[in-house]
């Protein structure tokens, strides 16, 4: 069993530090938060007084940030200071320039490293069927293999440094170009009379079957365990569906790649939080869409 720093205990961090203790690792965390501080206490986590206490004698150190300019920051200040040879794995979703950056910042102190960021969501968080994208060498993502495993039920090796964090942005612009279709095909069925059961019915089973649909759909009734039967509490919230379009589409401004509909959805997405409907789940932007219809 590895001794493990979990760095960042917030809706997404903690769920997955609790999974590693519940698997028999020895997990020390820490976070800036006094309310996430708080939670992680609560759910029987062992808390380090700061940064260097987490990692001191950390075989493992796993970061859970909300952007790249944290994810920096902190692997520069673990740098020299965590043990030699030690595995630092960064699970946060952010710029594939950042988490390079990172990479670099590891291997000059001696660190491996991975980008592993995750898809799934609290709920995925909470259960361990998280699906992780790694960026790194083989015989890295074979050592971390186990503690993923822990975490996730669908683990992909996606090539080089970096690579976790392209396959996590582009994942995410598919979503949320496909949830704002789904939307607007509900939005549509309903000024044309169709019931939300019939639609879901033909949908589900036909050429426009996706996950937006089948998991997460907008209106409730047909999928219960969506969003939408709760008033569209969040499993994934519209704040971060923006966050990720912004960086696919920073990365596609860097890469010269044509994304007019990750534009768009970046562009819907951002009038949707400028509403302030951030903080609700990414599938609610279909009363938005209703509104404009």
């Amino acid at each position: 069993m590895a001794s493990i720093a979990f760095i960042g205990l917030g809706n997404m961090g903690l769920p997955m530090a609790a999974n590693l203790l519940k698997a028999g690792h020895a997990v020390k965390g820490f976070d800036l938060s006094s309310s996430a501080r708080d939670a992680a206490s609560d759910a029987g986590l062992e808390l380090a007084a700061d940064l260097l206490d987490a990692i001191r004698a950390a075989e493992v150190i796993i970061t859970m940030l909300p952007a790249g300019v944290h994810v920096v920051t902190v692997w520069t200040d673990i740098a020299g200071k965590a043990r030699p040879g030690s595995l630092v794995i960064d699970c946060s979703t952010i710029d594939v320039e950042s988490a390079r950056k990172a990479h670099a910042i590891a291997e000059s102190a001696g660190l491996a490293s991975l980008d592993a960021p995750v898809s799934g969501g609290t709920g995925g968080a909470s259960a361990g069927s998280l699906t992780f994208m790694v960026g790194g060498t083989g015989d890295t993502f074979a050592r971390a293999l186990p503690l993923l495993e822990a975490m996730g039920r669908k683990i992909v090796h996606c090539g080089a440094t970096g690579a976790g964090q392209a396959a996590k942005i582009c994942n995410n612009m598919i979503l949320g170009i496909s949830m704002i279709a789904v939307c607007e095909a509900f939005a549509l069925g309903e000024k044309l009379g169709l019931s939300h059961q019939a639609l879901y019915d033909v949908a589900s089973t036909s050429s426009g079957q996706c996950w937006s649909l089948t998991s997460y759909c907008p209106v409730p009734g047909p999928v219960p365990t969506s969003p939408a039967n709760r008033d569209y509490v969040p499993g994934f919230a519209a704040g971060l569906m923006l966050k990720d379009l912004k960086l696919a589409q920073q990365a596609a401004l860097a890469t010269g790649a044509a994304t007019p509909l990750g534009a768009a959805a970046a562009q819907l997405y951002g009038l949707f939080n400028k509403a302030g409907q951030g903080g609700r789940d990414f599938s609610a932007i279909i009363e938005m869409l209703r509104g404009a219809g």
